[in-house]
């Protein structure tokens, strides 16, 4: 597994992996939350130079990481290991819009948003900020 991730990871990918990784969390990546990825790095200034390729490695990166025992950990390791700190924010708001992408959060879904907070120090009253925009842009009449 260790060959198939590239070293380091581009900040890029450190994006698209926390995304990947609130998808898959809950064991089942729906339509809505592959949609919000794709559009997400199709059209924020971030992934401009982004090679789209790339999103299948990160995919597989995580879910490696997903089946061996420790591996979120790892995920987490990597992500903060090669995204700057200023990101981080960012992270959790693509994080939060994947998961209400589908309109609904599960635990798991609301387990590992919260591993996210921890293990890239949110601070609380940011990442309430954050979970309201995004509740707002994914309400529905």
């Amino acid at each position: 597994m260790t060959d198939q991730i590239p070293h380091p990871l581009s900040p890029q990918d450190c994006l698209v992996v926390v995304m990947i990784a609130v998808s898959a969390s809950d064991e089942t990546i729906r339509t809505s939350e592959l949609v919000k990825i794709e559009v997400a790095v199709n059209n924020l200034p971030i992934f401009a130079q982004y090679d789209l390729d790339r999103m299948r490695i990160m995919a597989q990166t995580v879910f490696d990481l997903f089946s061996v025992e420790d591996g979120l950990d790892a995920l987490f390791g990597l992500v903060r290991d090669n995204l700057p700190e200023e990101l981080f924010e960012t992270a959790y708001a693509l994080a939060c819009d994947v998961a209400a992408a589908d309109g609904a959060l599960d635990e798991a879904e609301l387990r590992i948003l919260e591993e996210i907070r921890y293990e890239l120090n949110i601070d609380r009253l940011h990442a309430a900020a954050i979970e309201r925009g995004s509740r707002a842009r994914h309400m529905t009449v």
